[in-house]
């Protein structure tokens, strides 16, 4: 809000210190209305800061006659595009990730609370999570996606997924803890397991992480064991698709895998897995043992209720307008992985760092346009349509290991090293903060010249040494 010492948000029948976190759940729910509605502001509820949402509060960001609350279960913001090198020890979290607060320290209109939303009732207008009640004029719904492990959720112990900091890190226990154990193991067989690592799927999440695996694993790791080559270490790559990338060109797919099969990663395309356990994978009729699996298969959007329920796709991503809003509901609007659009190619908006971001961009201008449509009518003034989400596409871009990635933009494609140094300047140029672009350049830097990694750090609680 406008004003310089900002007020609390209070429940409709009293007023007092009430906030997201602030308050104890009740038997019946409390709900808030921002004192900023009294002031005649619009009160945006924005859930969900990751590209999608950051970027639509950012931009209604010291607007007139707006008032934000920017609402994340978690209190920053991640980079998700790097979350593979955290897993695989190349870089340490706060490298890819900034509070959220620190991102509107000038948006005076912008309040950022923690806490966890589970939904929205569209006919009361407002969002609910913990017992707690928020009214909105406006709403965007960006909460983001999750990993898909095709109905067998049970597998998810097993084989982690890479879409949080929490999983990053349980991936780099488990990958560096595996050269450990190898390193105390006796049995022959029981060694062979702890260093095979198969990482499902095949797509560019899948593809980085069994390249850098295998990049470490014969680089890195290499001279700091006595009784285990880790250069023997063995990296199956599984992917259910006749190739791997499959969105992108077919001369990249095949370089792609020409590039992970020369670091040593055992690509297996055509191949569905259909067992997880604590001891291996079963790919058809083949049971491989192994130690550490990893998930990069299949996404599908957050859980996020509404009521009433709308219409949603297979992935569980809500179907909108051309204008992103939502079906009879031109209040409400669902931003970045949450959304299922079909383009004017025929293709559905990509899960990508850019499409979330431009999502977020259109969010914002159609709810200002929206507010500036209301003086149009006060002043007797012909109103105009919303405009239909433009996706711009940006290309895509994946890295295999060191000095080797694809890219395709346009119609222009790269590969090799040229490719990496795009890839490695993109990646750049999107990191949020100053601090942590120079710090992942350095970092970038000392590995690609001494072939060194420095988040090697295994957090488990205790370690015991085996035989």
């Amino acid at each position: 809000m406008q004003a310089r010492e900002p007020r609390p948000m209070v429940p409709n029948s009293e007023r007092g210190n009430a906030s997201l976190s602030g308050l104890v759940p009740s038997s019946a729910p409390i709900r808030l209305r921002h004192p900023a509605r009294a002031e005649g502001k619009r009160i945006v509820v924005v859930v969900g800061a990751g590209f999608a949402g950051l970027e639509a509060a950012k931009r209604l960001g010291n607007q007139a006659g707006v008032q934000v609350l920017l609402l994340d279960q978690r209190n920053h913001h991640l980079f998700q595009p790097l979350l593979y090198q955290v897993a695989t020890a190349g870089l340490n979290p706060a490298d890819i990730a900034a509070p959220i607060r620190s991102q509107f320290k000038t948006a005076k209109n912008v309040e950022v609370h923690l806490g966890r939303v589970d939904g929205a009732d569209l006919m009361g207008g407002y969002v609910y999570g913990g017992g707690i009640e928020v009214e909105y004029d406006y709403l965007v719904v960006a909460t983001g996606a999750q990993h898909s492990y095709f109905g067998h959720d049970e597998w998810e112990p097993f084989a982690p997924g890479l879409k949080t900091l929490e999983q990053a890190t349980e991936i780099r226990r488990r990958l560096l803890s595996a050269f450990e154990l190898a390193e105390n193991e006796l049995d022959p067989e029981k060694q062979k397991a702890a260093l095979t690592f198969v990482v499902v799927g095949g797509g560019p999440t899948g593809v980085e992480l069994a390249g850098a695996i295998a990049d470490i694993s014969r680089t890195v790791m290499v001279a700091d064991f006595r009784r285990i080559d880790p250069s023997h270490a063995r990296v199956l790559l599984v992917e259910g698709l006749p190739r791997l990338l499959a969105g992108f060109p077919e001369v990249l797919s095949a370089r792609a895998q020409r590039d992970l099969e020369e670091l040593g990663v055992e690509v297996r395309t055509d191949s569905m897995v259909e067992e997880i356990d604590a001891t291996g994978v079963r790919i058809g009729a083949e049971r491989i043992l192994a130690q550490s699996v990893f998930w990069a298969a299949g996404v599908q959007a957050a859980r996020f209720e509404f009521t009433p329920r709308v219409e949603v796709d297979r992935a569980g991503r809500v179907k909108v307008e051309p204008d992103l809003s939502l079906p009879g509901y031109r209040a409400v609007f669902v931003a970045g992985d949450m959304a299922s659009l079909t383009l004017p190619n025929g293709s559905l908006l990509p899960g990508l760092a850019p499409a979330a971001k431009q999502t977020g961009r259109h969010c914002a201008a159609m709810i200002m346009g929206d507010i500036r449509q209301k003086h149009l009518r006060q002043q007797h003034l012909p109103e105009k349509p919303r405009a239909p989400f433009n996706y711009r596409d940006k290309g895509m871009m994946a890295t295999v290991g060191k000095s080797r990635a694809v890219a395709v933009t346009g119609h222009l494609q790269m590969t090799g090293l040229l490719a990496w140094l795009a890839w490695l300047f993109v990646h750049l140029y999107f990191l949020i903060g100053f601090k942590n672009r120079i710090a992942v350049l350095v970092v970038w830097a000392y590995s690609y010249l001494f072939s060194k990694r420095g988040s090697r750090l295994i957090t488990e609680r205790e370690w015991r040494l085996r035989h």
